[in-house]
């Protein structure tokens, strides 16, 4: 399975200037793509046929559709090279949704939800990436504006923020759209999905509850923890990359994997930035907080990663309680990729 962790912001250093590389043709893009398809599947027919097909393609219309096992083939290649994948991940058993079909932003939100029902599959978490209608020269394909389809709401209070520190902009630009929070605001309120089509403009959809999987999580050694009234969802599916295959973009295609257990509780629920729970859990736990040499914060984010794992594996929903090490990110050139949009609202 995929494990997925939160990516830190990283301000990367200055580099030293570079000649910008030649934009590649499309066909030459294509080109490449196919090759190594058929490389990777002899039996997939005679190359140089399908590259005709292809540039003939191209040159009527300004772009080319690729072919099921074409589009199975580079999503699954992207998956395995976005820096997301542990080294252990068979990702060769990823599930492809082939939806390219669907531009229209109330049918993007409908299958949104029918990934979250499939990938949770009752707790035996299933990846997979719903890949919709690509962009062409005619028209853009539709976007996806949230980073994942279920993020949790952040209010800004007298003296507080409550919930996840990280969406409070985001909250706020939903509210603008239209969207309306539930009557009496909580710390895990489900964000709408917000999706951009060139023929609709912004559309904003809230998530069905019986969508989300969520777990309520416990402690195994300690009874108040139950009482802090903590949960997360099973699945996360990130929604805001574009899958690029071959010279073709598909703006769209939101794809999970299984959650590792410090995604959760040490990059959310500790995290200043987002829940800021470390402290609680500190003054809970009587440490001395006084000091960061007494690395309290330390002890708090093993007791709330202890609480991840032991109330996902109590709710049977998959998780990863570590990883040995994540392949590298070698996307890149005209190799599929997955491309991150941003989820900015404006």
């Amino acid at each position: 399975m995929t494990a997925l962790r939160d990516e830190p912001v990283v301000t990367p250093a200055p580099a030293p200037a570079r000649p910008r590389p030649r934009a590649r043709s499309l066909y030459g893009e294509a080109e490449e793509f196919i090759r190594a398809f058929h490389h990777a599947r002899p039996k997939a027919g005679q190359v140089e046929s399908r590259l005709a097909k292809v540039r003939e393609e191209i040159t009527a219309t300004g772009t080319y559709r690729h072919l099921p096992a074409e589009l199975a083939y580079g999503a699954r290649l992207a998956l395995r090279d976005s820096g997301w994948c542990p080294a252990d991940v068979p990702w060769r058993g990823l599930l492809v949704r082939d939806l390219r079909q669907v531009r229209n932003s109330t049918e993007v939100a409908v299958q949104c939800v029918q990934h979250l029902r499939m990938s949770t599959n009752n707790g035996a978490v299933r990846p997979m990436v719903s890949v919709f209608a690509p962009d062409t020269p005619a028209r853009p394909g539709p976007r996806i504006r949230n980073d994942q389809l279920v993020r949790y709401a952040g209010y800004v209070e007298p003296g507080r923020v409550l919930g996840d520190r990280r969406y409070v902009d985001f909250t706020t630009a939903v509210c603008r759209l239209g969207w309306r929070p539930p009557a009496g605001h909580t710390a895990f309120d489900k964000l709408p999905l917000v999706v951009l089509t060139p023929h609709e403009g912004v559309a904003v959809f809230p998530l069905p509850r019986d969508a989300v999987r969520e777990v309520p999580l416990e402690h195994p050694e300690l009874p108040w923890f139950a009482t802090l009234g903590l949960r997360w969802h099973a699945v996360p599916v990130i929604s805001n990359r574009g899958l690029r295959i071959g010279g073709v973009t598909y703006p769209a295609a939101p794809y999970n994997g299984v959650y590792i257990c410090q995604a959760i509780g040490e990059d959310v629920l500790a995290n200043d930035a987002a829940y800021g729970l470390a402290r609680v859990i500190a003054d809970r736990l009587g440490l001395d907080t006084t000091s960061d040499r007494t690395l309290w914060r330390d002890r708090a984010v093993v007791e709330l990663n202890r609480a991840v794992v032991y109330s996902f594996d109590a709710a049977n929903v998959k998780i990863k309680h570590s990883v040995n090490g994540f392949l590298p990110a070698t996307g890149g050139g005209s190799r599929p990729a997955f491309t991150t949009w941003g989820n900015a609202l404006v």
